[in-house]
This record gives structure tokens, C-alpha cells and sequence, in this order.
């Protein structure tokens, strides 16, 4: 007996019943991101490892513990991409894009990552990312958080969700902070948690965002970034917090609330929620004004936010969201020429009504059977080729959903007559 081959664990398949509710929260994004005038990107699943090992961090977690590696035939070492950020920078640079005024992204498709799979947490996943260049005032970062307030409007979330907020400052005031900051942890290193101890080494921001109640109890009395900001990163930070407060945006100050990737500065945004666990953050985000120099290309200001299809979903799921896809015709037909007359009736109808499902029964069901299926697709008429319609030259219309409409009989050559006034009607 051949073994049967299943999906990689925290690699998902969708089923038809699930991917309706996918494309319902598919194409609200899709709206909402297009009614604020950003432009679609595509980038490859894969890319060179050294694009993310150079520009997110070789000391975080992603680049350590969580990326796919492999060499090619080539001998050249590629990675599934972790995140979309370097890699739409990557694509603005190579394509001359950057220099080329501002620039409003967003794209959407699988990540990859190599961690315990756990509810909202896989190792692909799908992520909504919106990127914005060339704007250094902090009304973009007022844009992106209003950005990701219109989609848990327009996607009727019923869930709450807490606008968490901060700053990294800039790179001159995170050095001085995380001098400070070393120092006072190195006096607790034997009482933080065993991946708080390797990030004192490698990446000591990252602690102050560790889960671990020990670790949180020590990092209570740590010395505040917010203490140690410059000018401009005050100024900046004021100028968000003053837009959010004039535009009636409710958020709490998170001074522990940092990022995973190096690249970050100046502001830095989530939205959180108590209804799915340990996995709050359904969107992260923030700015990165470095990434593009580091990457090669002129200093560029930078912002953007990352949102997990998959919290979305289960947020939906949670509050019992029901999304149909009914069809609008169903062809119930008798096998053989009359089949075939059905087919190219249906043709027909999507041809002219191109929004339309139309849905063709095939198979050898009688007609029993076939009404069983046209009612269980949800359509409002179906449309009867049989033997004696076929030799006739007609067809039976039968209202599924509306008992006070008779059945009734039309000549084929009146079908798209027939349709055109019922969809007006």
C-alpha cells in the first residue's frame, strides 16, 4: 500500500469553503488599497539569501533561526522570502523606481518562515504589505495608520483592536540608548530568559519586547529610549501624535514596543487584540528611513506596515462571518445533444453577463439529482434543457428561491431578452 504524501506541517492548504471568504477579504484590500492610491508590486518568492541577511539582520530572529536556505544547481544560496520590505526596496532600486518621485506600493502573497506552527502563526503565511517613499513629514505615517484603520472598517471587524505606538528615534539615539541599556541588563544577564541572554549580544532592543515575566520585571526598570531621542526624533514622534489626536484616532504609548528587524527607525506602529492569544499583533508597522542608503540607493524616507491574512481570518471566523458565493444560474440538461445545447447556452449568458455564475451540471445525475445540486449552489433560476426542449427549441425556467413565480416556458432565441429584463427588474 503506497503511503499517502500530506502538506508540509504549518503549510495550509485552503478548501473550496474556505477560499470564499479568502477572496471577500482578498478583495476589500485590494479596494480599500486602491481607493488611497497605491500601486500593485509583485515581487519573486525567491530571492539572493544576502538580500535579507544583509538588510533585516543577521542578529535577529529571522536570519538566525527562521529563514528557508538552500543553494541552487548554481551554487548559489537563495531564501524564501522572510518579509516583503527588502524586497520591494530591492525592485525600487533595481527598476530606477526610487528616483522617481514618491513612490505608493502595497502587494500581497505568501512569506516563509521556519517557526513552531501555532494558531495565526504558520510557516507560510500570507501577508498584505503597503510601503510608502519619499515622504519624510510624519503626515505619511498618519496615512499608514489610517490606511490600516479604513481596512478593519471596510472588512466590518467586530474584534478590538488597540492602536499601539512608539519610536526607535534615530541611529544616533539608539547607540547612546542601547550603551545604557547593555549596561543595565549585563547586571541581570543569569535572570533573563534563554533567548533574552543571546540577544544581549546580538540584538538587546529585542529583550525589551520578551514575553518571559522574569525578563518583564527586569526590563520594567530599564532606561527608556524616549529618554534618550534627539530633537528631530521628538519632533517627529510629537508631530504623529498630534495628527492621530486632531483626527480622532484613539492609541496607547508602548514604550516596550519594538521591532524584529534592524532596519526601523522613528516611528513604530501595531495593532493588537486579546481575541486570538499569544499571537496579538494582527499589523505591524513603522518607519524605515536607512534601508534604502543601506541598500545601495540615496537616502530615502521610508514607511510601511505588514498585515497577517490569516489573524484577519480568524477574527472573521470568530465572530461567525458568513460569506456566500451563490450561483446565479444553475443548467439542468438531459444528457447527450441537449448537454451540449446547455453548454453553449451557458456560454451564452457568461459572455453577456460576465459578473454571472453560471453554474453547468455534467455528469450522468438524473434530473432528481440535479435540482438537489442547482438547489444546494444557491442560484435563483435554473434553466431546463431536456429532450423535449431540446427538440423544441425552448427552455423550462424554474425559480429556486421564489415559490410565487410560476415555472415557465421560453424560446431559446429569447434567453438573453429574458435575463436582461429580470437583472433590471
Amino acid at each position: 500500500m503506497v503511503e499517502s504524501i500530506q502538506a508540509i506541517r504549518g503549510m495550509n492548504d485552503v478548501l473550496p469553503k474556505d477560499s470564499v471568504l479568502w477572496r471577500h477579504v482578498e478583495n476589500i484590500i485590494r479596494q480599500t488599497v486602491y481607493s488611497f492610491g497605491y500601486d500593485e508590486i509583485r515581487t519573486p518568492i525567491l530571492e539572493k539569501t544576502e538580500l535579507f541577511k544583509r538588510n533585516i539582520g543577521e542578529s535577529t530572529d529571522i536570519v538566525e533561526k527562521e529563514m528557508y536556505v538552500f543553494e541552487d544547481r548554481n551554487g548559489d544560496s537563495l531564501a524564501l522570502r522572510p518579509e516583503g520590505t527588502a524586497s520591494a526596496v530591492r525592485l525600487g532600486l533595481e527598476h530606477g523606481l526610487l528616483n522617481q518621485g514618491i513612490q505608493r506600493w502595497w502587494y500581497m502573497g505568501p512569506m516563509y518562515r521556519h517557526e513552531r506552527p501555532q494558531k495565526g502563526r504558520y510557516r507560510q503565511f500570507y501577508q498584505l504589505g503597503v510601503e510608502a517613499f519619499g515622504v519624510m513629514s510624519a503626515d505619511i505615517d498618519l496615512e499608514m495608520i489610517l490606511l490600516s484603520q479604513a481596512l478593519w472598517r471596510n472588512l466590518s471587524l467586530k474584534a478590538p483592536l488597540v492602536l499601539q505606538l512608539n519610536t526607535l528615534g534615530t541611529s544616533a539615539s539608539r547607540v547612546a540608548h542601547k550603551k545604557d541599556l547593555v549596561a543595565y541588563l549585563s547586571r541581570y544577564r543569569h535572570e533573563l530568559d534563554e533567548d533574552s541572554q543571546r540577544r544581549l549580544d546580538t540584538n538587546p532592543l529585542r529583550i525589551l519586547d520578551s514575553k518571559n515575566e522574569q525578563t518583564q520585571k527586569i526590563i520594567r526598570e530599564a532606561p527608556k529610549l524616549m529618554d534618550y531621542l534627539d530633537d528631530e526624533a521628538k519632533a517627529h514622534f510629537d508631530s504623529v501624535c498630534r495628527g492621530l489626536d486632531a483626527l480622532g484616532i484613539a492609541y496607547q504609548i508602548n514604550p516596550a514596543l519594538v521591532r524584529g528587524l534592524d532596519y526601523y527607525t522613528h516611528t513604530v506602529f501595531e495593532w493588537v487584540t486579546t481575541e486570538l492569544g499569544a499571537q496579538a499583533t494582527v499589523c505591524a508597522g513603522g518607519r524605515y528611513d536607512t534601508l534604502v542608503e543601506q541598500m545601495g540607493g540615496r537616502a530615502t524616507p521610508a514607511v510601511g506596515f505588514a498585515m497577517g491574512l490569516e489573524r484577519i481570518l480568524l477574527l472573521l471566523q470568530l465572530q461567525e462571518e458568513s460569506i456566500a458565493e451563490p450561483a446565479d444560474i444553475y443548467m439542468v440538461s438531459s444528457q447527450g445533444a441537449p448537454r451540449l445545447r446547455a453548454l453553449e447556452l451557458a456560454r451564452t449568458i457568461r459572455q453577456e453577463f460576465k459578473d454571472w455564475r453560471v453554474v453547468t451540471d455534467c455528469g450522468d445525475a438524473g434530473f432528481k439529482n440535479q435540482f438537489k445540486k442547482a438547489d444546494k449552489s444557491g442560484a435563483r433560476l435554473a434553466l431546463i434543457v431536456g429532450d423535449e426542449e431540446y427538440a423544441q427549441k425552448t427552455l423550462t425556467l424554474k425559480y429556486l428561491r421564489d415559490e410565487t413565480l410560476a415555472q415557465s416556458t421560453i424560446a431559446q432565441t429569447e434567453l438573453l431578452t429574458f435575463l436582461q429584463k429580470a437583472r433590471s427588474g
